[in-house]
C-alpha cells in the first residue's frame, strides 16, 4: 500500500471515529423515552414526599412519561442523596431535596459518599417553607430588636427551643447570636411537636422555626411571630415583617425544596427540566397545594439554583464553623 493510500485510510478511519458518537446521539430516542425515578430522601407522608409527588405528577403530564417517587429515607436525608450520587447521569434519576440539608450534612455525617457541589446539579428551586421568629406571648417584646436587646441585657436568661443540635432550628439561633450577640440558653428537643407546649406556656421563650405547625396558634394568640426569615413577606403571614425590615438584613433562612440531577446529566435534559419545572411552579393549582403545606413556590433560571447552592454552602458552613458546633 502506498503512503498516500495509507494516509487516506487513516483519515477515513479517524473521521468515522469522530462521527460515531454524533451518529449514536442522533439515533438515540429523544428524552424522556422511559419512566423517570424521583428520589425522595424522607419517609412517605412528610413534606418532601408530598412535594415530590405533587411536582412529579405535574411534570409527568408535561413530559409525557411516568415519574415514580422512590422514598429512600434515613441518616438526615443522606441515604437518598447517596443513591442519587450513584445514579447514571442520563436524566432518568433525579431527587427532590434540600440545599440546606446538604450544606449542613458534611459537618454532622462522617464519610459521606457524595458532595453536593461536586456530585449534584441543582436544576430548579421548587419552593421554600416559611420560618418565623416565635416567642411565648408573655415575653415583653414587640419586635425583633426588643428581643435582641432583652437577650443581650441578661445573657442566657432567655431559653431557645430547637429540634436538636445541628438542625436548622438550632442553626437559626446560632446565626442570630453571631449577627447580634444575643445570648440565650439552647434547649434541644426531639422535634417541633415536643417543644410546642413549652413554648406556648413560657417554659421556653423563643424559637426560630417553620411556621406551618404554629399557624393556628399564631392566629389564636398562643404564640407570637415577630418576623419571617424570607427575603420577602410570606403570604401565610402578610402582616409580619421580614428580618431585613426588622433591622437584620442578611438574616435569611428557609426549609428548602430543590430538584437535583446527578452531575454530568446532559445540558439539554437539564434545560428542559428547568423549563418544564418553571411552568409547574407557576401553575395556580400547584402553588395553592404548596401554600397549604406552608411552602412558597420559587422557580427561576437554573443558574439561580446553582448560585443559591454556593451561597447556602457558605452560609451554613460559616455558622457551624464560627460556632464550633459539633455532633451531639
Amino acid at each position: 500500500m502506498s503512503n498516500l493510500s495509507r494516509r487516506r485510510l487513516m483519515a477515513a478511519a479517524s473521521a468515522g471515529a469522530l462521527a460515531a458518537p454524533a451518529l449514536a446521539r442522533a439515533q438515540a430516542p429523544a428524552w424522556p423515552a422511559r419512566q423517570i425515578r424521583v428520589i425522595a430522601p424522607y419517609p412517605p407522608g412528610g413534606g418532601v414526599d408530598t412535594v415530590s409527588r405533587a411536582f412529579s405528577e405535574k411534570v409527568s403530564g408535561k413530559l409525557g412519561q411516568t415519574m415514580v417517587v422512590d422514598n429512600q429515607p434515613g441518616a438526615g436525608a443522606t441515604i437518598g442523596a447517596a443513591a442519587l450520587g450513584r445514579s447514571a447521569p442520563d436524566g432518568y434519576t433525579m431527587m427532590v431535596g434540600s440545599l440546606v440539608d446538604y450544606s449542613i450534612a458534611p459537618f454532622f455525617h462522617k464519610n459521606l459518599s457524595f458532595d453536593m457541589a461536586r456530585d449534584f446539579v441543582p436544576v430548579l428551586e421548587i419552593g421554600n417553607g416559611t420560618i418565623g421568629v416565635l416567642v411565648t406571648p408573655s415575653l415583653p417584646v414587640k419586635n425583633v430588636q426588643e428581643l435582641i436587646a432583652l437577650a443581650k441585657k441578661e445573657p442566657g436568661k432567655l431559653s431557645y427551643a430547637s429540634s436538636g443540635v445541628g438542625g436548622l432550628i438550632h442553626l437559626n439561633y446560632e446565626m442570630l447570636k453571631q449577627m447580634t450577640g444575643a445570648e440565650m440558653t439552647h434547649v434541644p428537643y426531639k422535634g417541633t411537636s415536643f417543644f410546642q407546649a413549652d413554648l406556648y406556656e413560657g417554659r421556653v421563650q423563643v424559637s426560630i422555626d417553620n411556621v406551618l405547625a404554629h399557624l393556628p396558634h399564631i392566629a389564636s394568640g398562643k404564640v407570637r411571630c415577630l418576623a419571617v426569615t424570607s427575603k420577602t413577606r410570606s403570604p401565610l403571614l402578610p402582616e409580619v415583617p421580614t428580618m431585613a425590615e426588622a433591622g437584620l438584613p442578611g438574616f435569611e433562612s428557609a426549609t428548602n425544596y430543590t430538584l437535583f440531577v446527578p452531575k454530568g446529566t446532559p445540558g439539554d435534559v437539564v434545560a428542559r427540566l428547568s423549563a418544564v419545572g418553571n411552568e409547574v411552579v407557576k401553575d395556580g393549582d400547584f402553588r395553592e397545594r404548596m401554600l397549604k403545606l406552608g411552602i412558597v413556590t420559587t422557580g427561576g433560571p437554573q443558574a439561580e439554583a446553582q448560585a443559591k447552592m454556593v451561597s447556602e454552602i457558605k452560609r451554613w458552613g460559616d455558622v457551624i464553623q464560627k460556632g464550633n458546633i459539633k455532633p451531639s
